[in-house]
């Protein structure tokens, strides 16, 4: 597709500039605007095994570096607390948040003893999903969200998951064991991976409905630099070509017909309409437009700045128990780029406000954002667009998909820099087996892909 052609060279390019971090002199975030509403969201990098497609800070998982991780996790969501913050909303992101069961409910419950919390969503995988798991999260978790990625038992093995969660008629019935236990369950998805057929697609779009859950995300395949040569070798070359013709499958499927299993949440996540729970909305950055992050490898926006956690569970570990935080990296927006992250956050999320964006940047939405308007527009991209808001037609929905798919891609190309300045038994663990010519492969991408060296 042309337009989703453009919009991909055109958002690459411009996360390449609105990502071009450099060393942060902070050693604590900014205090909080008074009046504004946060979201925390915490990291825990570790995992049994890491799976090639993955971006995101991870590390294998080792007991003790492990436990004194959640310990000083706990101490940097105090340092928040003391510069005045405030939580209604928690977003435990990993690696594996589930990976030390008891550590995550102590932090959950100081989270909750701390701040004003009336929700938190957690990430885990599908071993998890058992009674002592589930039994402890129950209360604490309003909304756990699973990563399966694909019930397709042949697309499981190749993903390296098979061995790891078991057979995708095992990852059902755990799902629909563990679902009565939280108001929200997510079971989240990909898409568009290179062995994934129509036939493929359908039956786990079929798997998903069955399972009971009461949202799914299906997430578009996204390859970084420095994961795209690993990703070739063991799941193959990603295709956009065909991403609009799978993502009208799922969008079809979900949301089609006269009495459709499912409505949007955003561009991706997909709530039940017959479900009772919450439909909390799985990319927290559409309801939280700012939001500090604690651990290593967390991402803060604040105001205008965008700051990068160190990537060393050892560094992180050491700031926390000086006193400090673990900012690394930073960068500040323009308020052209603000208002470009606002378009593209609110429209992800379904709906932008033009009366409030007029409010908050002191000019319209046309007037702002006059090339990104009109790209749009041109395309047949909004269902309204009258004086108070945009909406998006299906078309729409896709071509925000695709401008999130190529900013994430971005973000994975800075945390594919973060990771390539790692040293030592660290940079052997992301690397794996010694495997320096890997690491060197991840520097370069990360150079290639317009990032600052790290410190």
């Amino acid at each position: 597709m042309l337009s989703e052609r453009m919009l991909s060279k055109v958002i690459q390019t411009m996360t390449g500039q609105i990502l071009n971090l450099q060393p942060a002199t902070e050693t604590v975030l900014p205090a909080p605007t008074p009046g504004k509403p946060y979201m925390l969201y915490m990291h825990v990098p570790f995992c049994e095994r890491l799976c090639p497609y993955c971006s995101f800070n991870r590390f294998p998982f080792q007991e003790e570096k492990a436990k004194p991780y959640f310990a000083n996790l706990r101490k940097e969501m105090r340092m928040l607390k003391d510069l005045g913050y405030d939580f209604k909303s928690v977003y435990i992101g990993g690696g594996t948040p589930t990976i030390m069961l008891d550590e995550l409910c102590e932090t959950i419950d100081l989270a909750r003893d701390l701040f004003s919390v009336e929700e938190v969503s957690s990430e885990t995988n599908p071993n998890h999903l058992i009674p002592e798991y589930v039994e402890k999260l129950k209360g604490r978790v309003q909304r756990l969200s699973v990563g399966v990625q694909s019930f397709d038992n042949g697309l499981l093995k190749q993903m390296d998951r098979y061995d790891k969660y078991g057979s995708g008629e095992e990852i059902m019935e755990r799902i629909a064991y563990a679902s009565p236990y939280f108001p929200s369950m997510n079971v989240d998805m990909i898409f568009n991976f290179p062995a994934q057929t129509e036939d493929i697609l359908f039956a786990d779009l079929e798997k998903v409905c069955a399972t009971g859950c009461t949202q799914t995300t299906f997430n578009a395949l996204m390859a970084s630099p420095a994961t795209a040569k690993k990703m070739a070798e063991t799941v193959g070359k990603v295709d956009y070509d065909r991403e609009y013709r799978y993502y009208r499958i799922i969008d079809g499927v979900l949301t089609g017909g006269e009495n459709p299993l499912f409505d949007h949440g955003s561009a991706w996540t997909f709530n039940r309409r017959t479900g009772s729970g919450s439909a909390m909305i799985d990319e927290y950055v559409v309801t939280y437009e700012e939001y500090p992050a604690i651990g290593s490898g967390g991402i803060t926006y604040l105001g205008k700045n965008l700051y990068v956690n160190t990537f060393s569970v050892k560094d992180y570990n050491a700031a926390v128990e000086a006193g400090n935080m673990s900012v690394m990296l930073k960068t500040t927006f323009s308020d052209r780029n603000r208002m470009r992250y606002r378009f593209m956050m609110q429209l992800f999320g379904g709906r932008l406000d033009k009366v409030q964006f007029r409010k908050d940047f002191g000019v319209s939405v046309d007037a702002g954002l006059p090339a990104e308007m009109a790209f749009m527009r041109f395309n047949g991209a909004f269902d309204h667009d009258d004086d108070n808001e945009l909406t998006l037609t299906p078309l729409g929905r896709y071509l925000t998909l695709v401008m999130m798919r190529q900013f994430f891609i971005g973000v994975n190309n800075l945390r594919d820099q973060a990771r390539a300045a790692l040293t030592g038994e660290e940079r052997t663990l992301v690397f794996g087996d010694g495997c320096e010519a890997c690491a060197a492969e991840a520097a370069e991408a990360a150079g290639a892909a317009g990032q600052p060296e790290g410190e």
